[in-house]
């Protein structure tokens, strides 16, 4: 059976595993899905990630991040762009989450960036999701 958004199930693995405390989380891999695990590191919400093989599949581990009291880095995750409906904006109308606070992640046709990286580069793109 074929998935239809990916995305979005990596993005439920993590919130899943976040809410659970888990200390890593196991992700079928693919180099959109790396992409976005490298924009998680540089952004601090990850600890760190590796893509290995498991039982004969690729797959993407992603070490999740907790303050010292155990508190989540991740309070949220949002999809915002879907198959069914997809969402771009241009580079003049990239959207701040929570008052600078968040972070949304795009598509864009440098790569996968941040809308901060989109506004210095001047590009826009499809929001894919949101973090904070």
């Amino acid at each position: 059976m074929s998935m239809t958004d990916p995305i979005a199930d990596m993005l439920t693995r993590i919130r899943n595993a976040n809410i659970a405390r888990h200390d890593k989380v196991d992700i079928p891999a693919s180099n959109l899905k790396e992409n976005i695990a490298k924009i998680l590191y540089e952004e601090g919400y990850i600890k760190s990630y590796k893509s290995m093989d498991v039982q004969d599949r690729k797959v993407l581990r992603l070490y999740l991040k907790y303050s010292r009291d155990k508190q989540r880095v991740i309070s949220g995750l949002r999809r915002i762009s879907k198959p069914g409906r997809r969402i771009y904006m241009g580079r003049k109308t990239l959207p701040r989450v929570i008052g600078g606070f968040g972070t949304a992640i795009l598509s864009t046709s440098n790569g996968i960036m941040t809308a901060a990286n989109c506004r210095q580069t001047g590009v826009g793109g499809e929001i894919l999701f949101y973090i904070w």
